[in-house]
């Protein structure tokens, strides 16, 4: 297994100004929320030693499930188990039709984000960043096999649907 050498980062900011015009001119207000989460390399509070990215294609109706202890490959072809997430990066295609469903599988599903039984719905286009707090040590617990299932499943039939992901944790 290649460990995480580097660190990792995930970061997100929405921007956007309010303006009214006003009897002498025009008011602006600025609004910004940014975070930005950057990991060394390990794994306690603040670290990671894992990384794993894939996009991937789903045919019409289609699920699948990742397992996130034991069955991914990284980039070299070794397997990444993870027992902590600590950054997920989850993004449905522009040209998708159907949606992008995340969560929810069957049997052993990751609970610790999303619980056992909701989802996410990723509409075409659309994403979801998900990075845990520097001093965080827990993060979101992965338990193989009992809790390391993260279900992604395309909405609807009739068209396929891609979406990329990206999982940053640690390996204890």
């Amino acid at each position: 297994m290649s460990p995480l050498s580097s660190g990792a980062t995930v970061a997100v900011s929405a921007s956007g100004e309010l303006t009214s015009a006003l009897d002498l001119g025009t008011g602006r207000a600025s609004q910004i929320l940014a975070r930005k989460m950057v990991l060394g390399s390990g794994t306690g509070a603040g670290k990671a030693d894992r990384i794993w990215s894939d996009t991937r294609t789903l045919a019409a109706s289609a699920t699948e499930d990742l397992d996130l202890a034991g069955v991914l490959l990284d980039a070299y072809g070794s397997t990444v188990t993870f027992a902590r997430i600590k950054g997920l990066v989850i993004a449905a295609a522009d040209a998708n039709t159907n949606n992008v469903i995340v969560g929810a599988a069957a049997s052993n599903p990751w609970a610790t984000l999303l619980g056992a039984t909701h989802t996410l719905t990723l509409r075409p286009g659309a994403f979801v960043a998900l990075g845990t707090g520097k001093a965080d040590a827990t993060g979101y617990a992965v338990t193989a096999g009992t809790g390391d299932l993260l279900k992604v499943a395309n909405s609807a039939g009739g068209t396929p649907v891609t979406y990329s992901v990206h999982i940053i944790g640690a390996s204890a």
